[in-house]
């Protein structure tokens, strides 16, 4: 089974800490990182830490793509890169000793429909139960109903597909029907226009959106662990309690535990106790830096 982390749009993320933050002021701030992201690549990261064998297609700014080109290289992952005109876009986290982290983004490069074409066809050697995954926002200039063709032939194929991303509204969604999403209780009370606040929300959400075809249903729940309803059946794993340096990134560490799970020929019970334990892990490294297998194995017993 080959697993394939899509990144359409990258970012360049800088995390950097600031005593005793005020609004409105200058504030004086130390980096203390700056790494290549955007949720495929944190998907990437998290699998190539752990022994996973994947490829990443990213789509690299002419700009600025060449540093993000060395990152990856740095971090090992085996990756295919694809030149469009314009800039990388950079995120920005402040955290800092008295309030919760801030986080500023800036636009990127655009990209059309040719590009999801190129991409295609650089995946023409996947076949019927290979994993792609689609996460992350959509960069400008990228029609949602060109990326919906794309996915659905990829699907045409037998390929399956994770959805993790805010340009896909709830309708879209139904129409491609993943193979695996993983909203968090915030996204689904989006999707679903109401607030999923108790367990009994999350099961009702999930059952809603299972049987309108979406394979995999596992909703996120944060330091409470997940929830997961699929054709096997339903299933909660618990969090471990931590205190946590950073929850950047540890979506798509959860993303990767699964993939990583199935894979290894695992059952939906043993995936999603992996997706938590990726998860959990991904909370003691700082920034998006990924899960280690330490922490992993410590947090699966």
């Amino acid at each position: 089974m080959k697993i394939v982390t899509l990144t359409l749009n990258p970012a360049f993320d800088l995390h950097c800490f600031s005593r005793n933050f005020k609004p409105f002021y200058e504030n004086l701030a130390d980096i203390t990182d700056f790494e290549a992201g955007g949720k495929g690549i944190n998907i990437a990261r998290a699998l190539t830490v752990n022994g996973i064998k994947q490829t990443s297609v990213v789509l690299l700014g002419d700009e600025n793509g060449a540093s993000f080109e060395n990152a990856l290289k740095k971090d090992g992952i085996d990756y295919i890169g694809i030149t469009v005109e314009g800039r990388i876009r950079e995120n920005i986290t402040i955290h800092t000793d008295n309030a919760d982290e801030t986080r500023i983004s800036f636009r990127g490069f655009s990209a059309d429909k040719k590009i999801l074409k190129l991409i295609e066809d650089k995946l023409s050697d996947l076949t019927c139960g290979d994993i792609v995954t689609l996460t992350g926002r959509n960069p400008d200039g990228m029609d949602i109903a060109d990326v919906k063709e794309f996915v659905k032939n990829l699907q045409n194929r037998g390929i399956r597909i994770v959805i993790d991303s805010r340009s896909f509204a709830l309708d879209d969604i139904l129409e491609v029907k993943p193979w695996l999403i993983k909203p968090n209780q915030e996204e689904i009370s989006e999707y679903l226009g109401r607030t999923v606040n108790s367990f009994e929300d999350i099961k009702s959400a999930a059952e809603e959106l299972h049987k309108k075809g979406i394979e995999n249903v596992m909703i996120s729940l944060g330091g409470k662990g997940a929830y997961l309803l699929c054709d096997d059946g339903e299933f909660m794993a618990d969090a471990p309690k931590i205190d946590a340096v950073s929850t950047i990134g540890a979506g798509d560490s959860s993303i990767a535990g699964f993939i990583a799970a199935k894979k290894s020929g695992k059952t939906a019970s043993e995936c999603l106790k992996t997706a938590v334990a990726y998860g959990t892990a991904a909370c003691l490294s700082t920034g998006t830096r990924p899960p280690l297998e330490k922490d992993i194995k410590k947090f699966l017993k």
